[in-house]
Parts: structure tokens; sequence; C-alpha cells
């Protein structure tokens, strides 16, 4: 099953770009497809690959920036972007 994630990352600190743009970097490493803008980051693969790297991800970046939110919508199917 292909699932579609938009996913936003609010950390709980003064300076949060650099702990955006390591979020970002991080699932782009993860090898799902990952289109990143200025409001929020897509994510789509399939399924369980998704949801085993967003939940590490988001425990990697609770641990490493402390207390922060993680904003997701999930749909079921493929929404990538055409073009």
């Amino acid at each position: 099953m292909y699932l579609s994630v938009q996913l936003s990352f609010y950390p709980f600190t003064d300076n949060h770009k650099p702990p955006i743009r390591d979020v970002i970097d991080r699932l782009q490493r993860s090898g799902l497809e990952v289109h990143a803008n200025r409001i929020s980051t897509q994510v789509f693969g399939e399924y369980d690959q998704v949801m085993r790297v967003l939940s590490d991800t988001m425990k990697w970046a609770f641990e490493q920036y402390g207390q922060a939110v993680f904003v997701a919508n999930f749909i079921n199917g493929d929404r990538r972007p055409e073009g």
C-alpha cells in the first residue's frame, strides 16, 4: 500500500531552522521520496517503510532537540505532485 504524508516539525527552540533542516535531511537520506517546501515536507512511499522512517525520525528528533511538535496528515495512495 502506498502512503502520502504531509509533515511539519516545530521544535521548541529560538533557533528553529537548524533542527528543521536536520529532520528534513534525515528524511531525505531514508530512501523515501521527500519534497520539502517552506510550509511542510511531503513524504511518499510504501506504508510500512514510511511509518518506520517517521517513527525513527520522530524519536531521534525528540532525543536530539527535546520538546517539539510534529503535525502530520496521512493520505492512503499516491498523491505525489505531477511534473
